[in-house]
């Protein structure tokens, strides 16, 4: 087979431009966007608010499993009481919900 043959057979058949060559990879991109990239900036974003919010005595969930309540809030980690006079230290992005929304989907 030889080049001036292939692209010949490349080339768009009569009537066909080539928008509607490409519009199905444009609406594959589409569908990812609405259905996968913006859900997951939205949670990210509401995640960001809800750390930023925390303060003492909140009720939360860390990412290894751990139910507590926020003891002190410094910059960068919060300490966190897991029993009478257990308190950890836990960075802030290891924090993933309060008890309240995990009691709400039990």
């Amino acid at each position: 087979m030889n080049l001036q043959s292939f692209l010949l057979q490349a080339a768009p058949a009569e009537g066909q431009s080539v928008v509607m060559q490409l519009l199905p990879f444009i609406l594959i991109i589409v569908v990812f966007y609405f259905f996968m990239i913006r859900p997951q900036m939205k949670r990210q974003k509401e995640l960001k608010k809800y750390r930023e919010e925390l303060k003492k005595g909140d009720a939360v969930i860390t990412t290894g499993g751990i139910y507590g309540k926020v003891a002190e809030i410094k910059e960068a980690h919060v300490n966190v009481e897991i029993s009478k006079g257990v308190v950890i230290k836990i960075d802030k992005s290891a924090i993933i919900m309060d008890m309240s929304d995990a009691n709400a989907k039990r």
